[in-house]
């Protein structure tokens, strides 16, 4: 029982503290909108609603942006362009392969991504880091579940303490730290976080503010009610990946991508 008015309490909180929805700018718009952009990627802006992601977490195309794990670098092809003129864009993936990976994408386009620096992160993984106190702000999409179940690491030993400490030293004071995620209901067993893709507010609200970040809001244009987030594939039973193949791949479809926090912290100022 005393579980149970702890998540509704810890879901209240969240709700309550849901901000706006605040409007794109023209030139976040122009962004999403480049032709640049692979149709494959246009094509899930319906269940990432990117325009409206980055205008919540105060994005400006002056700033200087450290996108964390940028995979495929689907929110790249977005940033490269908005910051292009007057901001800079770094990209910090895992040592070695993640790495290389980011600078052979980087390569391929470099109309879009000539500007684009690579570096590493968690440099406990190895490699060379994003210099203490050089960043406007740092943003991350669903990347933060791999620093929880260990990704990378033989023992699968959850890193996410470290990397949360090496994001703080990263940002200059008043910098804005934006994570989006899998969302795990908060009356879910902490143990699902190791395996499932999904992760708790509460987990991430913990290792931010344990870091030193202030929380500064949440946002629910990413939430999906479809999204149960029980799937016996974890997360990776929704689209994009469909984990299970054509085996109610229709049902999957129709259910959308996951359910996702989107969660905006900053580095107090004093």
């Amino acid at each position: 029982m005393r579980a149970l008015t702890l998540a509704l309490a810890l879901t209240s909180a969240f709700v309550a503290s849901a901000a706006p929805a605040q409007a794109p700018s023209a030139a976040l718009k122009q962004a999403v909108a480049n032709p640049a952009r692979s149709e494959a990627n246009r094509a899930r802006d319906q269940y990432r609603h990117p325009a409206e992601t980055l205008a919540f977490f105060d994005l400006k195309p002056t700033d200087t942006v450290v996108e964390l794990w940028p995979g495929g670098g689907w929110y790249t092809e977005i940033l490269a362009p908005y910051l292009a003129e007057r901001g800079k864009l770094i990209v910090a993936s895992p040592t070695d392969k993640g790495l290389e990976g980011s600078k052979k994408r980087l390569a391929a386009k470099p109309e879009l991504f000539g500007k684009v620096e690579a570096v590493n992160f968690p440099t406990l993984l190895g490699g060379s880091g994003v210099a203490p106190g050089s960043a406007d702000a740092v943003l991350t999409f669903r990347n933060v579940h791999n620093w929880r179940m260990g990704y990378l690491q033989p023992e699968k030993q959850d890193y996410s303490v470290e990397a949360f400490r090496e994001i703080y030293a990263m940002l200059k004071p008043g910098g804005v730290l934006g994570i989006e995620d899998h969302r795990l209901p908060e009356g879910a067993s902490d143990e699902r976080e190791r395996s499932s893709g999904y992760i708790k507010v509460s987990t991430i609200r913990r290792l931010a503010e344990q870091a030193g970040f202030k929380f500064a809001g949440a946002s629910e244009v990413n939430a999906n009610k479809k999204d149960t987030a029980d799937w016996e594939d974890g997360v990776w039973t929704l689209p994009p990946t469909y984990a299970k193949g054509e085996t109610d791949r229709a049902k999957y479809q129709a259910i959308g991508e996951s359910d996702r926090m989107t969660l905006k912290f900053v580095k107090p100022k004093g």
